[in-house]
């Protein structure tokens, strides 16, 4: 079954990578864009790095914030030129409740770009739904709870709320003709991990095309968050593993990146290559270097486009996108980690004929 989540798509942009490093004169566009339309969410998740105080993701956040419609335009417009392959919407907020979010998708239509979205799926219905289901490559929800009761506690939300989630996912999956691919994304804790089997079958049996299982994040340190899932990791493990052993086929992919999380804190390497890959435009309009770091000011602004069109911003000086030192900025999660020592790799190889 091929990947759709695999690390190595990047190596199919050898022009893209070999553009990268400080003493290469020429930037190359951003190959994929995450956009955060909006701070605001209809939810409350418990975990919600965007929230809650004792993680650094979002501690600059300001919820009421969001991308004019003049302004997104003209970023869209901007992509197009600039020739991005792809788009993806995620918060900050919930993307569904960003008022110019159908304007928004039909420009995207119109400019021919690939786009996505992670979203809860509380609106994941109507014109957007069908915009979605016909237009975009892939579509995300972000799960937790998995009935009426954990659901409204996990995100305060009202009694019910999960149920219609359900009918909200059914009608997507079963729309005729759907060309989107449609995920979920379930968010392992150590309330929902006994859970993940019988959830992960509950989704395949509503047409769901794949399943990410993750584990939540809840420190800003690896020790910290292995330490949270230590009592319950060997179940949630092995559950994590009968999923993929049983469930997975043709129809249904099982992405399994339930782990310690160690791996994704410690970077020894001073510039971060997936800066100029998947920058994240801001629904402040500024532009940080991953969804790790937005809406942190001290050391994960590359820089505003409040005053400027991002081309514009893009093509100038580009020594903003090694002014974040990862071994001392970015202790925190990320998850462009991997990737990121693989592209120094390869960068860095020398004599290349002896293979």
């Amino acid at each position: 079954m091929a990947s759709k989540y695999s690390s190595l798509k990047i190596f199919h942009y050898q022009d893209k990578l070999d553009s990268l490093p400080k003493e290469i004169d020429v930037i190359k566009a951003p190959i994929h864009i995450r956009i955060k339309p909006t701070n605001a969410c209809n939810h409350n998740c418990w975990y919600c790095a965007y929230k809650v105080d004792y993680l650094q993701l979002g501690q600059d956040m300001v919820e009421r914030d969001f991308i004019p419609h003049a302004k997104m335009m003209e970023i869209l417009d901007d992509c197009k030129e600039m020739g991005v392959k792809a788009i993806t919407f995620s918060g900050g907020g919930e993307p569904f409740t960003y008022r110019y979010f159908a304007q928004t998708i039909k420009k995207i239509i119109e400019n021919n770009i690939a786009f996505a979205s992670l979203t809860n799926g509380s609106r994941l219905n109507g014109e957007l739904a069908e915009l979605f289901a016909y237009n975009a490559t892939w579509l995300r929800v972000s799960i937790d709870g998995y009935d009426d009761e954990s659901y409204a506690k996990a995100r305060d939300v009202k009694i019910g709320e999960f149920s219609k989630l359900l009918e909200n996912m059914k009608n997507f999956a079963n729309m005729p003709n759907r060309s989107c691919n449609f995920g979920v994304s379930f968010i392992i804790d150590d309330k929902n991990y006994n859970e993940i089997y019988k959830f992960s079958s509950l989704m395949k049996s509503i047409g769901v095309d794949s399943i990410k299982l993750s584990g939540c994040v809840v420190a800003n340190e690896g020790s910290e968050n292995n330490k949270y899932h230590e009592p319950f990791y060997e179940k949630a493990r092995e559950l994590s593993q009968r999923v993929k052993d049983e469930l997975e086929d043709e129809s249904f992919e099982v992405f399994d990146s339930y782990h310690l999380l160690e791996d994704k804190f410690k970077k020894e390497y001073d510039w971060c290559p997936y800066s100029q890959i998947l920058p994240v435009i801001g629904a402040d309009l500024n532009i940080y270097p991953c969804q790790d770091k937005a809406y942190n000011l001290d050391n994960g602004l590359v820089g505003t486009i409040k005053d400027k069109s991002f081309k514009d911003f893009w093509f100038s000086d580009k020594n903003k996108f090694f002014k974040i030192n990862p071994s001392c900025d970015c202790h925190n999660h990320c998850v462009a980690n991997d990737k990121n020592k693989m592209i120094l790799d390869y960068l860095s190889v020398e004599h290349l004929g002896f293979v």
